[in-house]
């Protein structure tokens, strides 16, 4: 198998970088052969870096992109949160398969309980474009059920809490790790993040709905 592995020595005039990046393959076409591999991902960051929300922060506004009937067209987070009770849910991507066949059908399911206790709306933000979204709200059937399905295009949303990852191997960059969280007013009253984004057990909509 071919083997290759990076070192960097950096200049003593740069900033000592907070962490490193490692990729190992066993194979250069392992996402075409399912060859085993070691993917350590973290990020190379100056100056000062954003903390991740937690349970008790305040959502920071943000602006999304959504398709309306005329076109793109904005949303205000701030006045979708403002006296009311969302969930929010994020995920790396529309049209990936867990994203597809697994996090969004949770929250379909459980639309009608969270209404139940008292949730005015369901948001889903991926890091896409709007007409992405649109089209895979359609195809999910979460137009249909009532989602709002909200574009983060620049990921600025996403990483002003926090939640941006980068895998090249698949082309996702600054893409959204898997959450789900309880707004009540603005404030974050139970979040839940899953510690893969592959996975979606701990973010699924019917975690936070028993959690409530």
């Amino acid at each position: 198998p071919l083997l290759r592995s990076f070192a960097t020595t950096e200049a003593p005039a740069c900033p000592a970088p907070t962490t490193t990046t490692f990729v190992i393959f066993s194979n250069p076409y392992w996402f075409l052969l399912g060859a085993p591999y070691i993917w350590q991902r973290t990020k190379r960051k100056f100056g000062k870096s954003v903390m991740a929300i937690k349970k008790g922060d305040t959502l920071p506004n943000a602006t999304f992109l959504v398709m309306g009937d005329e076109g793109p067209a904005t949303v205000d987070l701030a006045e979708k949160l403002k006296g009311r009770k969302v969930v929010l849910f994020g995920l790396p991507g529309a049209f990936t398969r867990t994203c597809s066949a697994a996090h969004v059908p949770s929250f379909i399911r459980t639309k009608d309980a969270f209404a139940e206790k008292g949730v005015d709306e369901i948001i889903c933000v991926a890091v896409n474009d709007p007409f992405v979204m649109k089209a895979w709200a359609e195809n999910t059937g979460a137009e249909d059920a009532g989602l709002t399905m909200l574009a983060d295009g620049d990921a600025s949303f996403t990483k002003a809490i926090g939640m941006e990852f980068t895998a090249p191997p698949v082309g996702f960059y600054d893409r959204s790790k898997r959450f789900s969280m309880l707004v009540e007013d603005g404030v974050v009253t139970i979040l839940n993040e899953e510690e893969a984004a592959g996975e979606c057990s701990i973010s699924a909509g019917e975690t936070l709905l028993e959690a409530m």
